[in-house]
């Protein structure tokens, strides 16, 4: 049986059960439609714990890995376990009514990523946002929202920053293209302190920086941002996550992550060197009026 990794999350361990079973199913040779019909569901039901999109409850598991074949031992009692703290809930539940469902995966699989890559256009990733630039951001995308609703929206965000400054964090790789870091947001003096904030966190060594800037012209990404996300454990695929107005996708499809993870690259290697994208940044600071 898979270990899991001690600083996993609940949503990484979730679908990590859901290989294990999954696992468990194949090798007895036994169908997902026979498989719900022991814990009173359905086909899609399986397949939903199969994925680790669904909460488990006891019962199922305890039930499925008895018509598996794995009535005792040590083989059901990791399960058993990898159950109790995949059902245990993360920090980010206690805003759930501010969180869509679609985007809790994702805050989740942040949490318990060994290395994250993405590629921004328009803002600078949240991970990297000072308090001042995450609440203009907020704001005004937040049309008919409270000043109070909105000032946990931005805790939200500095709370979901700490991954980074975990002993055991992932490694962050940005690619920022130059309208983002151009684009007024909130004013003068917040760009201003925004970008000296990205400088300063450079200086992190599990945080790397890089520009795609207009002289460029045309890139491999212009289809807009995404982030590709990988795990310690093995057992878990890499997972590209791309965001859309109301909804996002979570790809995990080797040819499907394999397309984007050869984007990320292409674009890492015409994008600004670590140095150069200090030039940059100093360069953009001194353009604010």
């Amino acid at each position: 049986m898979t270990q899991f990794q001690p600083g996993s999350g609940p949503t990484a361990l979730r679908i990590l059960l859901g290989t294990q079973l999954r696992r468990l199913r194949e090798e007895k040779g036994i169908t997902r439609e026979d498989a719900g019909h022991v814990i009173r569901g359905s086909e899609s039901k399986i397949s939903r714990m199969e994925l680790g999109r669904v909460g488990f409850k006891e019962r199922d598991v305890a039930d499925l890995l008895t018509y598996y074949g794995v009535a005792e031992g040590d083989a059901r009692s990791a399960v058993m376990d990898l159950l109790e703290r995949a059902n245990e809930p993360g920090w980010w539940h206690r805003f759930n009514d501010l969180l869509p469902s679609w985007f809790q995966a994702y805050v989740g699989l942040e949490e318990a990523a060994a290395r994250i890559r993405t590629y921004e256009v328009q803002f600078v990733p949240g991970l990297l946002q000072t308090k001042e630039y995450a609440r203009a951001v907020i704001t005004a995308g937040a049309a008919g929202i409270g000043a109070a609703e909105i000032s946990r929206r931005v805790d939200l965000r500095m709370e979901r920053q700490r991954v980074l400054d975990r002993g055991d964090g992932p490694i962050f790789w940005a690619v920022i293209d130059e309208a983002a870091l151009r684009r007024p947001i909130g004013g003068a003096d917040v760009m201003r302190g925004q970008l000296e904030h990205l400088l300063e966190l450079m200086r992190q060594p599990n945080i790397t920086i890089q520009v795609m800037p207009f002289s460029f012209g045309g890139h491999s990404a212009e289809g807009g941002a995404f982030s590709v996300l990988r795990f310690n454990d093995h057992e878990l695929p890499d997972i590209v996550y791309v965001e859309q107005l109301a909804s996002a996708l979570y790809l995990d499809k080797r040819e499907e992550v394999d397309r984007y993870s050869e984007v990320m690259e292409r674009l890492c290697a015409v994008s600004t060197t670590p140095e150069a994208t200090v030039d940059i940044l100093q360069k953009i600071i001194s353009d604010i009026i």
